[in-house]
C-alpha cells in the first residue's frame, strides 16, 4: 500500500477550496434559482472525493513514474477550470441582481446560465475521464503510515574523513557546550537546526563520538526521533541503549520510572536526532524522567537535538543555552570534500576546471557536494561531468542522487496549503530577493490562505504560513539588512520548480517563446528582456493564466522598449487573479474599462507608472483585495464608486497626490493598509468614515484634519479602537485662518482623536490649538519610541512628554508662542502613575524653529536622577531668543549641535564622553570643561569660541580629533603649537582670514583632506612637504596666495582653486587626476590655451576644468 504523506498532497488544499465552494450556501441557493440540477453539483463532489482519496500515492510515485506526473497534470489543470467557473458563479451570486423577466436582458442571462451548466458537464466528464484511470495505474487510497517514504535511521556512527569538512568551529563550540558543568546540575538541552542536508546530523556524530564527549559521559545514547514523539517508544529505545539490554515494559510511567532510576548518580548525554514534531506537550512529558534523573546526577545530563524546523528548536532549548543555527560551508571546504569524494587522482586532474563549476552550484550545501561528489567518482569520461554541470539537480534520477530525496522529504512534511504557497516561489528567479509582506499578499490573492480562526486576520495567516516555510529552512534572510527580504537556496528553487511543473512559467528565461504550455497559469515576467512582448505574442492560449505577476530585476528596469497594448492583454487574460504592471509605462491611459471585466481579479499593482485617472469599471472587480497605487504621481482622484470594492484590505497610495477620497470610503470594511486619508468637508468623505475601518494598521496619515468641525465629528473615526496601528501622523493643513480657530474646539477635536495605548510612532504637524489634550505624552502609551511636533503655530506651552517610558526620538519645532519650556515638560502627564527620571529612555533630542523660546528651566535634582540619561543626540537650531539654561549633566551624549541660537549665554552641559561638537552663530554660549579626549568631530564659529578651543588645546591635545571646521573668526590666531591634531583627516577653515596656517615645523600624516576659504591672508605660498598624505584640497578666495608648490606631492589626487586673484604660479605632481581653476586671472586664460610655459605642467592630469569648462587633453585620451 502506499505510504502517507506527512502533510497531505499538493492539490489537497486546492480541492478543499473547491469543497468550501461547492458548500458554499450563496453558490447552491444560486443554482436552485436558476433550475440548475442540484445531482451536478453532487456528482462534481462525488468525483473530487475519489481522486481526493489517491493523491498522495500520486504525488510520491510521480517522480519515477512519467504516467502519473501527467496524470496529476490532467487533474491539476482540470481542478484549475472548475475552480474558475466555481468563483464566477460565486461572484455573480454575489453581485447580479436579476432583471425581471421577459426583457432582452434577462433572456441573455438565461443563455448564460444554461452555457453555465454546459460547462460544469464538461468539466465533470474531463474529471470522470481522469478518475477512470486512477485504477489504471494503479493509484491506492493512502493509510496512515509512521514511517518516511524512502528514509533511513540516522545512527550514531560516522566516517570522518568523508563528510566532516569546514565544521571544527562549530564542532568544538558543541563539545564546549556538552563538557560544560556551570548550570549546577541543572539539564541542559542544545538544538542544531538548519536545511536539510545542510549536515546537521553529521555534526552531532562528530559531536557524540568525539573523545572528549565519550569519556565525559557515562550513558551515551543516541535515538532518530521522526516525525512525531513516539514518548514511550523513545523512553524505551534510551532504556534499552543505557542498560544495553531489552525493556519489555509497555506502560510509560513504568518505562519512566526506570529511566529515571537507570540515570540517577549518572552523568548522560542523549542525542534527539531528526525531530519533526512541535507537540509541547509530548515533549515536557518526555523530559521528565531527564529531568528526575538530572536532579540525581553528579553532572548532570545534556540532550541534543537535530531539526530542521527554528520553531522546535526554540521550543526545545533550556533557557540558558541558545539554537545554533548551522549555515552553509565556503566554497573551499566545499570543495575539498567534493574532490575527496570524486576521487580527483592524477589521471583526473583535469576535471578540475569543471568540477570547481559544479561545487558552485551546491552552494555551500554538503549533502549536495556529497551526492554529486559520489556520483562523479565512478564517471571517467569528462563528458559526463559537463552533462552534470549543464543539468538542473532535480533532474537527476533517484537510483544515482539522494540529494532530491534529502529536500522531498522537507518538501513531504510540509501540509498541503503551505506546499501550494512554496511551489509559488518558483515564479521567482534564482537568487531573487523578495518582500515577505508582498509575498504574503500574493498568496492571498491566490485562495492559498485558509480562513482565519476567530480573532484573527487573513493577513496574520499569511504571515504564520511564511515564518512556518521560513523555520523550515525554505526561504532564508537575505543579505541586504531588509528585515523582511528573503531569499530561497538555489537548490530549493530547484525544488519549487519541479513541483511547479508546467503550471509555473518565468519567461524572464524565455529563448523561445513557444516552450511555454497551454497549462500554465501562473507566469512571472520582467520589464528589461522583453519578457512582455513574448507574453502578447501567445496570450491567446494563455487564456485560463491567473498570474501575471511582475519582476523587478534590476532597479533601473524600465517598461520594454517595444509598444505594448495593455488592452488587448486584458482582453485575453480574463481569468487572472494577479496583474503587475508597476512601472510598466509611461503612458497616462494605462488601464482600459476593460479592467472590469477580471471578475477574479484579486491583486492589482499600478505601482510607478503615469496613469492620471483609473476607469470607473476597475469598482466592478468585487473580489479585489490589494489595490497598489504607490508613487503615481500623476494621479490626483480615486473612482467616485470605490465604495464597492467591499472585499478591498489593502490600498497603498504611498507617495500620491490625491486632491480628496471618494465619498463612502467607510464601507471598505475589510481594509488593513490606507496610507493616508484626506478628510474632506462634506459628511460622506469626513473624518467619520474612518470610524468602521477599525482594520486599519501599520502607518496612517490623516491629512486636512481643519476640515473636522467639531469633536462629535473626530469621535466617529474611533481611533482609540485601530489597534492594529503602529504608526500614526496627524496633519492639519495651514492657512491664513490658522489663528481665527477656536482653541477650546482644537482641543477637544484632538481629544476625541486620541490613538490606541499600543501606538509606537506618533507625529502631529500644524495643530491648530494652545494646548495639548492630557493623551498627549501619558506615560500610558508605553510603546512609543518615537515622538514628532511640528508647526503648532499657536501653541504656547509643550505637552508634558517626560514620562513616555520608551521614547527614543522627539522633535519639536517651529511652535511660534512658546516661550518657556518648564518643569511641565518633565514630570506631569495627567495620571496617578508614580514619577520615573524623565525621558530615561530618550536617545535623540532636535528642537528648531522656536523664535520666541527664551528659557529651558532646569529640572532640579542630583545626578543620579537627572532627565535624559540616555541622550545621545542634542541638536538646538534657530531659536534666537533662546538664554538658557541646558541640562547640566548628560552622561550619555555623543553629539551637541547647536546653531542660530543667537542670544544663549549659559555653560553647555558636562558630556563627559561626547565625539561631536558643533556650534554655530552664537555670541555668549561658555564652554566648560571640554573632553577633548574624546572628540572625534568639531565644528565651531565664532571669535569666543574658537579663541576657546584653540586655548584648550594647549592644554590638552585633542588624540582623537579626526574632523575639524572653524569658521567666522577674525582674531589673529594660530594653531596650537603651530602644528595640527595628530589624527586630524579633514580641516575646513572658513572666513578666518586673520588664523595663521600651520606650515613648516613639522609634518602631519594623517591629514587627507584640506578645505580653506576665504581665510589665511598671511599665506602667500603653499607647499605640501608638511602635509605627504593629502589627497583633497580646497583652496577659495586666498587673495594674497601667489604660488602653489605641490609637485612633489605622492598622495594628491583632487585639487580646486578658485577666487585667488593672484595666483600665478602652479606646480602639480604627477598624482593628480582632477584640477578645477576658477576665477584666477593670472591662470585661467593660459590654461584655456595651452600656453607652453604652463601646459606641460599639468598636460598629464585627465580631468582639467577652467570656469566650469572642461579643457580637452589630447595627452591623456
Amino acid at each position: 500500500m502506499a505510504a502517507e504523506l506527512v502533510g497531505g498532497a499538493f492539490l489537497s488544499s486546492f480541492l478543499n477550496v473547491l469543497f468550501d465552494r461547492l458548500s458554499d450556501p450563496a453558490i447552491i441557493n444560486m443554482m436552485k434559482g436558476k433550475k440548475v440540477d442540484q445531482k451536478l453539483l453532487q456528482k462534481l463532489e462525488t468525483i473530487l472525493s475519489v481522486v481526493e482519496a489517491v493523491l498522495n500515492d500520486a504525488e510520491r510515485k510521480q517522480i519515477s513514474n512519467p504516467a502519473v506526473k501527467r496524470w496529476l497534470e490532467n487533474l491539476q489543470d482540470a481542478v484549475y477550470d472548475a475552480d474558475d467557473l466555481l468563483d464566477e458563479i460565486a461572484t455573480k451570486a454575489a453581485t447580479r441582481k436579476d432583471p425581471p423577466p421577459g426583457n432582452f436582458l434577462s433572456r441573455l442571462l438565461n443563455l448564460q446560465d444554461r452555457e453555465m451548466v454546459t460547462r460544469i458537464e464538461k468539466i465533470i466528464a474531463r474529471l470522470q475521464d481522469i478518475a477512470n484511470h486512477k485504477d489504471i495505474l494503479g493509484l491506492e487510497k493512502a493509510i496512515k503510515n509512521n514511517h518516511m517514504s524512502g528514509r533511513i535511521e540516522s545512527t550514531s556512527l560516522v566516517q570522518k574523513s568523508d563528510v566532516f569538512v569546514g565544521r571544527d568551529q562549530e564542532r568544538e563550540g558543541m563539545v564546549k557546550l556538552l563538557l560544560d558543568d556551570s548550570n549546577d546540575g541543572e539539564l541542559s538541552v542544545i538544538p542544531i537546526w538548519g536545511m536539510g542536508g545542510i549536515g546537521k546530523t553529521t555534526l552531532a556524530q562528530l559531536v557524540f563520538n568525539d573523545e572528549r564527549v565519550q569519556q565525559r559521559f557515562n550513558v551515551k545514547t543516541w535515538v532518530c526521533v521522526g516525525e512525531e514523539i513516539d514518548v514511550l517508544k523513545v523512553t524505551k529505545t534510551v532504556v534499552e541503549k543505557a542498560t544495553s539490554g531489552p525493556c519489555n515494559l509497555n506502560d510509560l510511567d513504568s518505562v519512566q520510572l526506570w529511566l529515571k532510576n537507570e540515570l540517577a548518580e549518572k552523568s548522560f548525554l542523549v542525542v534527539l536526532d531528526d525531530m519533526w514534531s512541535n507537540n509541547y506537550m509530548a515533549w515536557k512529558k518526555l523530559l521528565t524522567p531527564f529531568q528526575c534523573g538530572t536532579e540525581a546526577g553528579r553532572h548532570g545530563g545534556k540532550i541534543l537535538v537535530t531539526t530542521r524546523d527554528e520553531k522546535i528548536a526554540n521550543m526545545v532549548k533550556s533557557h540558558h543555552h541558545q539554537a545554533h543555527n548551522l549555515s552553509v560551508l565556503n566554497d573551499e571546504d566545499c570543495w575539498s570534500l567534493f574532490a575527496n569524494l570524486a576521487l580527483l587522482s592524477k589521471d583526473r586532474l583535469g576535471f578540475e576546471k569543471v568540477g570547481r563549476e559544479i561545487v558552485k552550484k551546491c552552494r555551500g550545501l554538503p549533502l549536495a557536494v556529497q551526492t554529486l561528489g559520489s556520483l562523479l567518482s565512478t564517471k571517467d569520461d569528462e563528458r559526463d561531468w559537463n552533462d552534470i554541470l549543464n543539468n538542473e539537480i532535480w533532474e537527476f534520477s533517484e537510483e544515482e542522487s539522494d540529494i532530491l530525496p534529502a529536500l522531498r522529504i522537507s518538501y513531504y512534511h510540509l501540509p498541503s496549503y503551505l506546499k501550494r504557497c512554496f511551489v509559488y516561489c518558483s515564479l521567482y528567479p534564482k537568487d531573487y530577493e523578495f518582500d515577505r509582506d508582498e509575498l504574503m499578499l500574493l498568496w492571498m490573492a491566490e485562495g492559498f490562505l485558509q480562513q482565519p480562526r476567530s480573532g484573527s486576520i487573513l493577513e496574520e495567516v499569511g504571515y504564520e504560513y511564511f515564518n512556518d516555510l521560513a523555520s523550515r529552512s525554505f526561504f532564508q534572510h537575505s543579505n541586504d539588512g531588509y528585515e523582511n527580504s528573503f531569499v530561497m537556496h538555489d537548490l530549493m528553487h530547484d525544488l519549487a520548480t519541479f513541483y511547479g511543473g508546467k503550471f509555473y512559467f518565468r519567461t524572464i528565461e524565455l529563448k523561445n517563446v513557444l516552450k511555454h504550455d497551454t497549462k500554465t497559469r501562473h507566469l512571472s515576467y520582467g520589464l528589461r528582456n522583453d519578457s512582455v512582448s513574448k507574453i502578447m505574442d501567445v496570450c491567446e492560449s494563455l487564456k485560463h493564466a491567473r498570474t501575471l505577476m511582475q519582476i523587478n530585476l534590476d532597479r533601473r528596469d524600465d517598461f520594454s522598449v517595444r509598444i505594448i497594448d495593455p488592452c488587448h492583454l486584458l482582453e485575453e487574460l480574463k481569468c487572472l487573479r494577479v496583474l503587475s504592471f508597476k512601472s510598466f509605462s509611461h503612458e497616462e491611459d494605462l488601464l482600459h474599462d476593460s479592467i472590469g471585466e477580471l471578475i477574479h481579479l484579486r491583486y492589482l499593482d499600478l505601482s510607478y507608472t503615469s496613469v492620471v485617472t483609473l476607469p470607473d469599471s476597475l469598482c466592478d472587480l468585487y473580489n479585489l483585495q490589494t489595490l497598489k497605487l504607490s508613487n503615481c504621481k500623476k494621479l490626483k482622484k480615486l473612482p467616485s464608486n470605490m465604495q464597492n470594492l467591499v472585499n478591498l484590505r489593502h490600498l497603498d497610495i504611498k507617495g500620491t497626490e490625491l486632491e480628496e477620497m471618494p465619498k463612502g470610503m467607510g464601507k471598505l470594511k475589510d481594509l488593513q493598509i490606507l496610507r493616508y486619508y484626506i478628510v474632506g468637508k462634506h459628511e460622506e468623505n469626513g473624518v467619520g468614515e474612518l470610524g468602521e475601518l477599525v482594520n486599519l494598521g501599520g502607518s496612517f496619515r490623516i491629512e486636512k484634519l481643519e476640515n473636522v468641525v467639531n469633536s462629535r465629528e473626530a469621535w466617529r473615526a474611533r481611533m482609540v479602537d485601530k489597534k492594529y496601528m503602529s504608526e500614526l501622523c496627524l496633519e492639519w493643513s495651514s492657512g491664513e485662518d490658522s489663528e481665527m480657530v477656536d482653541s477650546q474646539i482644537e482641543k477637544d477635536i484632538l481629544a476625541k482623536l486620541e490613538p490606541h495605548k499600543g501606538l509606537k510612532e506618533l507625529r502631529m504637524k500644524g495643530y491648530r490649538g494652545t494646548m495639548f489634550p492630557d493623551w498627549v505624552g501619558q506615560s500610558l502609551y508605553h510603546n512609543i519610541t518615537e515622538l514628532v511636533l511640528s508647526g503648532c503655530e499657536n501653541c504656547w506651552v509643550l505637552p508634558s512628554l517626560g514620562q513616555l517610558p520608551s521614547l527614543e526620538w522627539l522633535e519639536i519645532s517651529d511652535f511660534d508662542k512658546v516661550k518657556m519650556i518648564g518643569g511641565e515638560f518633565y514630570k506631569d502627564d495627567g495620571t496617578d502613575h508614580h514619577c520615573e527620571i524623565p525621558f530615561r529612555s530618550l536617545k535623540t533630542l532636535d528642537i528648531s524653529g522656536m523664535p520666541c523660546w527664551e528659557e529651558w528651566e532646569s529640572f532640579e535634582c542630583d545626578d543620579d536622577d537627572a532627565p535624559f540619561p540616555q541622550l545621545e543626540v542634542l541638536s538646538i537650531w534657530d531659536c534666537p531668543k533662546l538664554r538658557g539654561d541646558f541640562p547640566t549633566f548628560l552622561p550619555s551624549l555623543k553629539d551637541l549641535g547647536i546653531a542660530r541660537c543667537e542670544q544663549l549665554g549659559c555653560y553647555l552641559p558636562r558630556a563627559p564622553i561626547i565625539r561631536q561638537l558643533r556650534i554655530f552663530d552664537i555670541q555668549e554660549a561658555r564652554m566648560r570643561d571640554v573632553p577633548l579626549s574624546t572628540l572625534e568631530s568639531l565644528s565651531i564659529s565664532g571669535e569666543q569660541q574658537v579663541e576657546y578651543v584653540f586655548n584648550a588645546m594647549t592644554r590638552t591635545q585633542p588624540t582623537s580629533l579626526t574632523w575639524l571646521k572653524i569658521s567666522n573668526c577674525s582674531s589673529a590666531i594660530s594653531f596650537p603649537g603651530d602644528s595640527l591634531p595628530p589624527s586630524l583627516l579633514s580641516l575646513y577653515i572658513i572666513d578666518c582670514k586673520n588664523v595663521e596656517f600651520p606650515m613648516q615645523h613639522q609634518q602631519h600624516h594623517s591629514l587627507q583632506s584640506l578645505h580653506i576659504y576665504n581665510s589665511c591672508d598671511s599665506l602667500t605660498s603653499f607647499a605640501l612637504p608638511a602635509f605627504p598624505n593629502l589627497k583633497y584640497m580646497r583652496v577659495q578666495r586666498c587673495e594674497n596666495l601667489t604660488s602653489l608648490e605641490v609637485s612633489q606631492s605622492r598622495s594628491l589626487q583632487d585639487l580646486s582653486v578658485s577666487d585667488c586673484s593672484k595666483l600665478e604660479n602652479i606646480r602639480l605632481p604627477a598624482t593628480l587626476s582632477q584640477l578645477r581653476i576658477n576665477k584666477c586671472p593670472l591662470l585661467d586664460e593660459r590654461i584655456q590655451k595651452k600656453d607652453p610655459h604652463i601646459w606641460p605642467i599639468i598636460s598629464h592630469i585627465s580631468y582639467i576644468s577652467v570656469n566650469g569648462k572642461w579643457i580637452r587633453n589630447d595627452s591623456t585620451s
